[in-house]
């Protein structure tokens, strides 16, 4: 892939954060693992802006990681991550790293948008983590045929984080996609250690776990809230 903004082109895919990327199949970049450490904690990016927004004047810094488990329209769309990225770099670089976005890949989108999606999600963190920002990769997968290209860009043999808020292995309809994605993604990816924001709670991990890779499981924001409001 050329990253060449011709004259009088309106730069939509934003090519300008990928200088000095290389990229893999659907010229989707490769975004390499640059965090060393498996996260103490994890913050959504609606708490951790919330938190820049009023306390950035006191220049404080923050250990958590920075997740994006939360509806696409709570970080994405006007003024969003993507419409504007040096805003999301000013925020996580208050805090110990990143989760890579996670863009919805619909079982119903068009083909298109699940692969566009995959290139947003590698595009910002390859440039996060070129910007100085510790980067692990999220990893979100549909049907089978999203397998060509949901693991593309991900280095192997390393960290890699999914989220199971919302459904996943929860859900009975979803139960077999994800399960079936998942040993997919660990086939090709071959990762030391799994990060799961939500519960982990399902006998696929422990299958994954008994396999000899390590899986930490992070609570999602409203089971911590029951969690402390029946302690």
């Amino acid at each position: 892939m050329e990253n060449v903004i011709r004259r009088g082109c309106k730069d939509i895919w934003n090519a300008w954060m990928l200088e000095g990327a290389s990229f893999c199949k659907y010229d989707i970049p490769f975004c390499p693992t640059t965090a060393q450490n498996i996260p103490a904690s994890i913050v959504t990016w609606r708490d951790a802006e919330a938190a820049y927004e009023k306390f950035k004047r006191k220049k404080f810094i923050s250990n958590d990681f920075v997740c994006f488990y939360l509806d696409d329209y709570k970080f994405d769309g006007k003024g969003g991550i993507w419409q504007n990225p040096r805003h999301a770099l000013a925020v996580l670089k208050r805090f110990g790293g990143v989760i890579t976005p996670d863009y919805s890949t619909y079982q119903d989108f068009p083909e298109a948008l699940k692969i566009y999606a995959t290139y947003r999600m590698r595009t910002i963190g390859w440039w996060l983590g070129s910007n100085g920002i510790a980067v692990i990769n999220n990893v979100r997968w549909g049907t089978t045929e999203t397998y060509s290209y949901s693991f593309e860009g991900i280095q192997k043999n390393s960290f890699v984080a999914i989220g199971t808020v919302g459904g996943s292995p929860r859900r009975a309809c979803d139960k077999t996609r994800f399960e079936k994605g998942l040993n997919q993604m660990i086939k090709t990816l071959s990762p030391k250690a799994i990060i799961v924001y939500g519960s982990a709670n399902y006998p696929c991990f422990d299958a994954v776990k008994a396999s000899g890779i390590e899986v930490y499981s992070y609570k999602g924001k409203t089971a911590a809230f029951y969690e402390r409001r029946n302690a």
